[in-house]
């Protein structure tokens, strides 16, 4: 069940999204909260917001209560991506002693990017093999099928490191595949970045033997690396990619 925000703690998430949000923040809250409609169809908010009306504070407060819904059953959602997204504040963003314990990071490998994560992206880390392309190309299929983009670290090169790359390849993502077929430890470290910044991580395998201890009680795809094995995996993954686009569900 998700923590219930007090009214202090309500006052401060409003204060951040006023000084922080823009829209691209907003169609990505209402994303993860299943009301991008909302969102993207309420008469004021971006309204206000792109014209820096008087009245933006107020419809932040109201749209706030209305996205976090009966019960506080986004509460969790919505304190946390304001929380990442206004770092700032991330700290001090709860007033509520049994809230959960967060992780405020400055990671001195890595440059955070300055992107927003893209709830349309899903990043594919398995093994630099062109045996792993037809996998690759089922993977990117599957994504295709739902309305998403996926990408694999080899599709850029924006930066001198390849880790940075990465890195921000995985910053952005909403949806993290990692492929343990053949114990790569590459892809062992990239699945620990993914769950590190709270990532949907979805484990694939050609054989269970891969996958890490510390990993199999998680659920995982196991599939054949033949024509037959990989439609297969196309269409679990199709599944769970649709599931996971529809609403904040971790698999």
């Amino acid at each position: 069940m998700s923590s219930e925000i007090s009214g202090p703690e309500m006052v401060k998430l409003k204060n951040a999204v006023v000084q922080h949000f823009d829209p691209g923040n907003w169609k990505e809250l209402g994303a993860l909260t299943d009301t991008l409609d909302e969102v993207t169809n309420h008469p004021r908010l971006l309204r206000s917001l792109r014209f820096q009306d008087p009245d933006y504070d107020e419809h932040v407060f109201t749209f706030l209560q209305m996205m976090i819904g009966e019960n506080d059953k986004n509460a969790d959602i919505v304190r946390d991506y304001i929380a990442r997204e206004c770092p700032e504040i991330g700290e001090n963003v709860s007033s509520n002693e049994n809230d959960r314990r967060r992780i405020v990071f400055s990671p001195d490998i890595f440059d955070v990017p300055s992107e927003s994560i893209d709830p349309n992206l899903v990043s594919v880390m398995m093994p630099f093999d062109a045996s792993m392309n037809a996998v690759y190309e089922a993977i990117k299929g599957a994504a295709s099928d739902t309305g998403l983009e996926c990408r694999r670290v080899d599709d850029i090169w924006e930066h001198s490191t390849v880790v940075q790359d990465v890195f921000s390849l995985i910053f952005k993502s909403y949806i993290v595949v990692c492929d343990f077929t053949g114990k790569n430890p590459n892809v062992f470290y990239e699945a620990g970045i993914a769950h590190t910044l709270g990532k949907h991580v979805i484990p694939i395998t050609q054989s269970a033997q891969d996958v890490p201890f510390d990993l199999q009680h998680h659920r995982y795809a196991q599939y054949l690396d033949n024509n037959e094995g990989r439609e297969k995996l196309r269409e679990e993954l199709r599944s769970r990619f649709k599931t996971l686009s529809e609403r904040d569900v971790f698999w």
